[in-house]
């Protein structure tokens, strides 16, 4: 029997042009699963309209008579229909203050609520997501912004032709104006007065990946981040390459006792057991990438004080620019005081005075907290992301959810990442009402 899906347009803001579901797949999932789609229409979506027509979808507004509602962001609550299925990145599940009244409003539309961020397999790790792109767009965005302070330094750099990640028109453009950059480093050198240009991602999941294939389009080496004190004394410091430091967990953190060990598990089990460290490589680096996934339970990575204190010591400091891809608002990167989007996709945060100025200029270090980096290259990462999920569509679309949360059948990757049901919230998201009241 047809059952009927919608796809919503995005309208976060201007720039969100991506889709969970491509019409490639929208054709696919018709032909082969007799699953029909109605398609809001939308001016700036990366696949037109009439591309989801020629695969067989209604393009319409009304999306009342579909069982399941696919969109890739927050949906504003005024537009949110009563009693209805939706899937989307929610953030909510951290109690994030600023999305708890659209929670609450779904939770009064007695709707159901399906979260892909929780959609993981038996071993806990995640099946659709955007992160690869997220780590893509966030280097590039940085590397640009880079580029902009050395140049406002008076400072001419091959950072200075790498453009914002939306101006490329697709991943092979990326790839060849990045290595034609790459070329430049090789030939011409950085120059001596930055150098040596070291660049820190603190993490190693799917977004450190995205981003370490960005700075792996430029020549570079990779040093533990032990040998970073020493590299500007040494005298095999080279210019015509830049330095990669890779962190994980126990190179952020040290134990509270002394005599302890650092055991990983221990550390997220129980972090009340350790302490930041990460300002001992501040000094040294020129562009930290943030891409860990953290919450308040965990040290910060980068404190107010710790910037405060290396604006102290150095008026001058090597560190240009924090790339907060993670964008955790005064989280991992305390002084992320908001995100921001393509269109200004820095603020300046000075530490001494402890004040955010807009854009990329000013006394400080720029911080790039663009929020909904994949956005600038949407139609990879729409592709990549509608591939996964074409799989579990079927499934959520063709769902009773009239029946009880214990009775409702879907496969166990999305029954997990169900937080709300007919309103309520499922047992692994209880955790939940607190914030919701307050």
């Amino acid at each position: 029997m047809a059952v009927c899906a919608g796809i919503r347009r995005e309208d976060k803001n201007e720039w969100e042009r991506r889709v969970p579901i491509t019409p490639e797949h929208v054709k696919e999932l018709r032909d082969k699963h007799d699953l029909h789609f109605i398609v809001q229409p939308s001016p700036v979506r990366v696949f037109p309209d009439n591309e989801y027509v020629e695969a067989g979808a209604l393009v319409s507004e009304d999306l009342s008579g579909c069982n399941a509602i696919f969109a890739v962001k927050e949906i504003p609550i005024k537009l949110l229909l009563p009693q209805k299925t939706y899937m989307f990145f929610s953030h909510v599940i951290k109690g994030q203050p600023y999305n708890m009244p659209m929670l609450k409003k779904l939770m009064e539309l007695g709707c159901t609520l399906i979260d892909y961020e929780k959609v993981e397999d038996a071993k806990g790790r995640r099946l659709i997501f955007f992160g690869r792109h997220a780590g893509i767009a966030g280097a590039i965005e940085s590397f640009h912004a880079l580029g902009r302070r050395l140049e406002l330094e008076g400072i001419k750099s091959p950072f200075s032709d790498i453009r914002h990640a939306y101006d490329y028109s697709d991943m092979k453009e990326i790839t060849d104006s990045l290595k034609t950059v790459g070329s430049r480093i090789s030939t011409e050198g950085l120059p001596r007065e930055i150098a040596p240009v070291a660049i820190g991602i603190a993490g190693y999941g799917h977004v450190g990946g995205g981003a370490s294939e960005i700075i792996d389009l430029l020549p570079n080496e990779e040093i533990k981040p032990s040998q970073l004190r020493e590299l500007a004394a040494s005298k095999d410091m080279r210019n015509d390459i830049i330095y990669k430091v890779v962190f994980k967990e126990e190179d952020l953190v040290t134990p509270v006792s002394k005599d302890a060990d650092f055991i990983l598990q221990e550390y997220y089990d129980h972090p009340e057991k350790y302490e930041g460290v990460f300002e001992q490589y501040l000094p040294h680096l020129t562009l930290l990438l943030n891409t860990i996934y953290w919450t308040n339970r965990y040290p910060r990575l980068v404190t107010k004080a710790a910037l405060k204190k290396l604006y102290e010591q150095n008026d001058k400091p090597t560190l240009r620019v924090i790339g907060d891809i993670s964008c955790d608002i005064e989280g991992a990167i305390e002084a992320t005081a908001h995100s921001t989007n393509p269109g200004t996709p820095c603020f300046v945060y000075n530490p001494l005075e402890g004040k955010v100025s807009e854009g990329i200029e000013g006394k400080g270090v720029a911080i790039m907290a663009v929020d909904n980096l994949p956005c600038e290259i949407p139609a990879e990462s729409s592709r990549n992301f509608s591939n996964v999920l074409k799989s579990f569509a079927p499934a959520i679309a063709r769902a009773d959810y009239s029946t009880s949360f214990e009775e409702l059948e879907l496969p166990p990757e999305i029954r997990k990442a169900v937080i709300l049901h007919k309103g309520k919230l499922t047992p692994d998201f209880k955790y939940l009402e607190k914030n919701v009241k307050s």
